[in-house]
């Protein structure tokens, strides 16, 4: 008996298994009348086919499917990495072949030098680093709370993460002139979604700014090969620099890449969900002051408290919003057929907005975070740093971070805010999309 497709869908062949249900044109064209932007025709497909349909987001386009089953996802990301491959990055033109846009052997070699930085004795070696930052940043909390001056949020969490990576990368404290040229980094992330699909095109478009961040990367590789290790001893560009002496594929340019990938990874996320995080405190301020009395302060329970803060905040604003992969050879996908060539997407931010695994979505709630039962069992109902081999390096370096800045500033005034923006922007992370203007409220 055939199976009927879901409501406005009308079905792709495949080579075996069900075919994937597939948007209906009509639905499309009124996407784009009406909007345009992708999370808005990701969530009609999610809605009108479930956890796996598929879109073609202009006529005669191949097929795109969308995943946000949560099984599917686990198939996908962490079952079959060999099977679904990811392609050319987006960010490709910042971070060239660092390890997020690297594929293949060349991949695993880059991804195996670093991971053991970022876990056990490698993420001890930050920690005095992390808190150095946070206490910076702490202090110029207190000086705005101390004048009323007006500081804008979401830069006060950039120059916080920037600080943080630059220590760990190079042992230095980040120094305003560097700070005022890696600005370039956020400029060159939010021009991303918008940049030609010609390679050199795109090159040319942000080529000034690239210019910045490349002096800056030139003169930071320069002083590690020259043994200038920062007052906090040596950082993870001085790892980079030590290997290429015994692995040639670690060219001044790869190093350059892996520098670049390693300053984008690891503040502009990190930025983005702190900033996040303050402005859902501003309209929960239970959820602030519930934290604050879970225990006293650096007591487990304290510790604990503010995580579910920054956890429920990347259940909403997922650090990956997308994952795009390519099916690399044919697949049955949860019963569907996926002949070899279909492009995908991953959807975490669906995922986490799914009302089957998440009873009330939209509600921030870091209780689901804290109390038994509350969060989903499921292993793919919950990644906001992605699952599989390539989940995110930086997962526990960046929640390290996020969770001593709150231990800071929390037990201070709360910020208020001036206005907040409207928008939301969907490019390489969700950000807010405008400028977050507060003081501190006494």
């Amino acid at each position: 008996m055939a199976i009927p497709a879901p409501r406005g869908a009308r079905e792709t062949p495949g080579p075996a298994g069900r075919p994937v249900p597939e948007l209906d044109p009509a639905l499309v064209a009124d996407w784009h009348a009406r909007s345009g932007e992708l999370v808005d025709l990701l969530a009609l497909v999610r809605e009108r086919l479930g956890g796996i349909g598929a879109f073609r987001p202009d006529p005669g386009a191949p097929p795109t499917v969308l995943v946000t089953d949560p099984d599917a996802v686990r198939h996908v990301l962490a079952h079959h990495p060999d099977r679904y491959v990811k392609r050319s990055h987006r960010a490709r033109v910042l971070v060239g072949d660092g390890v997020l846009s690297a594929t293949g052997d060349a991949w695993q070699r880059q991804r195996r030098l670093l991971q053991s930085q970022f876990t056990g004795r490698g993420m001890r070696r930050y920690e005095e680093r992390i808190t150095a930052a946070a206490r910076v940043t702490a202090g110029r909390w207190e000086t705005y709370a101390r004048t009323g001056e007006v500081f804008d949020v979401g830069e006060e969490m950039r120059r916080f993460a920037l600080d943080t990576i630059w220590r760990a990368l190079t042992g230095h404290p980040l120094d305003p002139a560097t700070e005022r040229e890696l600005g370039a980094v956020a400029g060159v992330v939010a021009a991303l979604p918008s940049l030609p699909a010609d390679r050199i095109a795109a090159q040319a478009a942000v080529a000034a700014d690239i210019a910045r961040i490349d002096a800056v990367a030139e003169r930071a590789v320069r002083a590690a090969r020259d043994g200038g290790a920062g007052p906090d001893g040596p950082g993870l560009l001085h790892v980079l620099v030590e290997a290429s002496g015994t692995r040639p594929e670690y060219t001044d340019r790869l190093i350059r890449d892996e520098l670049v990938t390693l300053l984008m990874a690891g503040h502009e996320t990190t930025a983005t969900t702190l900033t996040w995080l303050h402005l859902l405190l501003d309209r929960h301020p239970e959820a602030r002051a519930r934290a604050l009395a879970a225990g006293p302060d650096g007591s487990p329970e304290r510790q604990q408290a503010v995580q579910a803060l920054v956890h429920e905040t990347l259940r909403l604003y997922p650090s990956a919003w997308i994952l795009p992969r390519h099916a690399a050879e044919a697949d049955t996908l949860a019963g569907h057929a996926l002949p070899a060539g279909t492009d995908l997407l991953v959807s975490p931010y669906l995922v986490h907005r799914d009302p089957g695994l998440w009873p009330d979505p939209e509600t921030f709630d870091p209780t689901r975070f804290t109390a038994p039962g509350r969060r989903p069992a499921h292993p793919g109902a919950h990644l906001p740093f992605g699952i599989g081999p390539r989940a995110c390096l930086g997962l526990q370096f960046a929640l390290r971070e996020s969770t001593t800045l709150l231990e800071h500033l929390l037990p201070g005034p709360a910020p208020r805010f001036r206005s907040v923006p409207g928008r939301t922007a969907y490019g390489l992370t969700v950000r807010p999309d405008g400028p977050t203007p507060a003081v501190l409220a006494g």
